[in-house]
């Protein structure tokens, strides 16, 4: 049976204690509301290392004012029970006053790269992913940390502030896991409606016209958009927050694709915003 730890002090001492017997330590940061894609992950890690933390906060400081830190889905029980089926050996779920004691002032900001895609559309938003997933590698000393390739500009500001700021993890981005009709999975999902639902996998379809179109030879990136936008335009009920195509290594703007690109998306549905993005060009 995974093993809930709740204080800091508590899971600060059992990392520092395996880590002294030479064992390692394996990490995936969640903020709970677990599916598919969280679970291959933690499987991942249990396989590759000797000691699995899996940490479970809804991080208040990476929410915007108008975003949804109150109504984010939360189910600790549930999901502690999926993660017992993993063989993961600790979950590490502290209260937010544990992580952020009174008159908190403590950031970390990792520029240039967080300002672009969705940190242009969320402003703070990596300023406090940063900071949590900065204190949660102090806090467990992970020798891997897992995430997910679905949040693709997280991944690539987490690998830029672990590189510039000398952290020992290493960063594993894994492969996205998808619902049978394509749809990302997200803990988000949870909000759509019937109709929503029905009409979200639209998005990864729209994607798969922007890489149809590139490996038919389009290399121009304005045309591998529109490719993308006119399906999305043709999906009722849908609003483009953004479409755009990035390096895939530092996520510097592109007019043609001539090495590995990401072609990045983010839209509405209803008051859902999703987002889901494929790699071109590798």
């Amino acid at each position: 049976m995974v093993k809930v730890i709740e204080e800091c002090s508590e899971m600060k001492a059992i990392s520092r204690d395996i880590s002294s017997r030479k064992k390692s330590i394996g990490m995936v940061p969640t903020m709970g509301s677990l599916h598919q894609g969280h679970l291959s992950l933690i499987k991942r890690s249990v396989r590759e290392n000797d000691c699995t933390i899996v940490s479970i906060f809804v991080n208040p400081i990476q929410f915007g004012p108008d975003e949804d830190y109150e109504a984010y889905p939360r189910n600790i029980e549930r999901d502690v029970e999926m993660i017992s089926e993993t063989g993961a050996d600790y979950v590490f779920a502290p209260a937010v006053s544990g992580m952020y004691q009174k008159k908190y002032s403590t950031f970390i900001d990792v520029s240039g790269i967080t300002e672009v895609l969705c940190g242009a559309k969320r402003p703070g938003h990596f300023r406090g992913v940063c900071t949590v997933v900065a204190k949660l590698f102090n806090i467990c000393r992970p020798d891997v940390a897992y995430f997910g390739q679905k949040d693709y500009q997280q991944c690539m500001v987490i690998k830029k502030m672990v590189r510039e700021l000398d952290m020992d993890p290493v960063i594993e981005v894994c492969p996205i896991v998808r619902e049978e009709d394509g749809l990302a999975m997200s803990s988000r999902n949870s909000y759509l409606d019937q109709r929503q639902r029905k009409a979200a996998p639209c998005l990864y379809k729209a994607l798969m016209a922007g890489e149809k179109a590139f490996g038919e030879g389009v290399k121009d990136t304005a045309r591998i958009i529109a490719a993308v936008e006119d399906v999305i335009a043709r999906c009722k009920g849908m609003k483009i927050d953004y479409i755009e195509i990035r390096d895939a290594a530092d996520l510097s703007e592109l007019s043609e694709v001539r090495a590995e690109a990401v072609i990045a998306a983010a839209v509405k549905l209803g008051d859902t915003r999703l987002i889901d993005n494929i790699l071109i060009g590798g």
